[in-house]
């Protein structure tokens, strides 16, 4: 193999060797003059990830090729950015890294360099999720005790969690971070058990009180919380942990206890309804429908284990005042590679952009080969973004690349603009604070889509291979 000056050796050792090769950094995204497009690809096969393609000029084609028409006219939602849930599990498999390795991935992962990803938005529990080593609240007690007026309540369990956000935040000091429990404190329920039952209606005011305590206790650790949603995935009370929250309660809860709870301390935490599956966003709709309720919440969110991702225009529609946010989607250990980059570009980064979302997020941002940590009961099957085998080594999945071809070049603060698409080809197109334009397509087809980016008079004939995914700057 020929190489004609070090870029090129460069690139080719990281054709070889499967490394991601980063030649830019978003900075450097801005100095484009305007009449070349950059060109980043991630094939399905696995040749290619991630890497930079010749770049293309804008010229008078004249060609029988599809158009992708791009109009920064018509502009829509700002964009809070892309990430991952950061789980307990996360931490400690990250944390078996040796310091030189982990603090690498720490700045690959969110960093600004041409060597980062640039993550930009984190998902995080409240207490334990089921990808954490066990199952533990702010306020476990010895069975038949409760509390009450909190005076237990303790963020001790997630010491290596917020010390870990600190050194993310020394990073990217403006990533936001949105917040859920899996189940409150045991003795809040009706089942008195981490899995599944409800919460009582007598500790409605306590648990109000817990969100309250928790978001002013990271403050304290210099973490802000920007948004909370009262539960993950309400209707899902198999897993563990979890709790059953059907949306007459969760609009009690939120109307009569939380909203006014963080009224009454001054906290100025976003409320997003549901958390849950896209076959049911009459769940949103009729806690939004309650005027009284709806005065404290900022939007609702949404996953797609079920339904459409069109729930979330439905929500948008009745309620355009309110924002939309995509919290999560697993990617698993019985999953091609190939099918779940296209499934979820399409889906996930596109689909949810095209339905009004401000954030995706892919699920469980790391764990080992034998996806753990979890707790007894939860997913055995999650695979995180990064699989983290001894203290030297880790690999990049398929969901790395995913969120990858947006985060990378899509900062916080940009604003998704109109773009057409075809058959074949599905698009989200955006303009960021800088006034550069990023396009990210998804092919469909097994084969090759030729096409002509069009804006603003100008025509630039491009091509992206059979089943991948490409982000195109300009």
């Amino acid at each position: 193999m020929k190489f004609h000056n070090l870029y090129s050796f460069f690139r080719g050792a990281a054709l070889l060797s499967g490394v991601a090769l980063f030649p830019l950094s978003c900075a450097s995204l801005t100095s484009n003059k305007g009449n070349e497009v950059q060109y980043w690809l991630t094939k399905g096969d696995e040749s290619v990830k991630l890497q930079q393609q010749a770049s293309v000029k804008f010229a008078n084609n004249i060609n029988s090729f599809q158009n992708i028409e791009i109009d920064d006219t018509q502009k829509f939602q700002y964009i809070d950015g892309f990430g991952y849930t950061l789980t307990g599990g996360s931490v400690e498999v990250i944390n078996r890294l040796s310091p030189s390795k982990r603090k690498a991935l720490l700045h690959e992962l969110f960093g600004s360099d041409k060597n980062s990803i640039s993550i930009s938005y984190l998902r995080i529990s409240i207490g334990a999720s089921d990808l954490d080593g066990e199952v533990f609240s702010y306020n476990d007690l010895p069975a038949g005790q409760t509390d009450p007026s909190l005076s237990k309540f303790s963020l001790a369990k997630d010491k290596a969690l917020i010390a870990m956000i600190k050194e993310i935040l020394a990073i990217n000091p403006s990533i936001k971070i949105i917040a859920a429990p899996w189940s409150p404190p045991v003795w809040m329920k009706d089942n008195g058990k981490s899995r599944g039952g409800s919460l009582k209606p007598e500790f409605y005011g306590a648990y109000a009180r817990y969100f309250v305590k928790y978001i002013q206790g990271m403050k304290t650790e210099g973490i802000i919380i920007d948004a909370v949603t009262p539960q993950n995935e309400p209707l899902h009370p198999g897993n563990n942990p979890s709790l059953y929250m059907p949306s007459e309660q969760q609009g009690d809860f939120i109307k009569n206890h939380l909203g006014p709870a963080f009224k009454a301390s001054g906290v100025t935490t976003k409320i997003v309804v549901y958390d849950h599956n896209c076959n049911k966003p009459e769940y949103a709709i009729e806690i939004l429908k309650d005027s009284e309720a709806g005065q404290y919440i900022d939007g609702s969110a949404f996953h797609l284990y079920e339904g459409d991702i069109s729930a979330l225009t439905t929500v948008h529609n009745a309620f355009p005042d309110k924002n939309l946010y995509f919290t999560e989607q697993w990617t698993g250990s019985k999953g091609t590679f190939n099918e779940d980059l296209n499934w979820h570009t399409k889906n996930v980064i596109i689909g949810s952009m095209r339905n009004w979302s401000k954030i995706a997020l892919e699920w469980n941002l790391a764990n080992d080969p034998g996806f753990a940590p979890h707790t007894e009961g939860g997913c055995t099957e999650c695979k995180g973004a990064i699989t983290v085998s001894d203290s030297e080594n880790f690999t990049r999945n398929v969901s790395y690349y995913i969120i990858a071809h947006a985060s990378k070049f899509v900062p916080a603060g940009s604003q998704r603009i109109a773009s057409t698409q075809t058959d074949k080809l599905s698009t989200a197109a955006f303009k960021t604070q800088f006034g550069k334009i990023v396009l990210i397509v998804q092919n469909d087809n097994k084969e090759d889509e030729h096409f002509n980016i069009k804006f603003a008079g100008k025509t630039a004939a491009v091509a992206i291979s059979g089943h991948s995914a490409a982000t195109y700057i300009f």
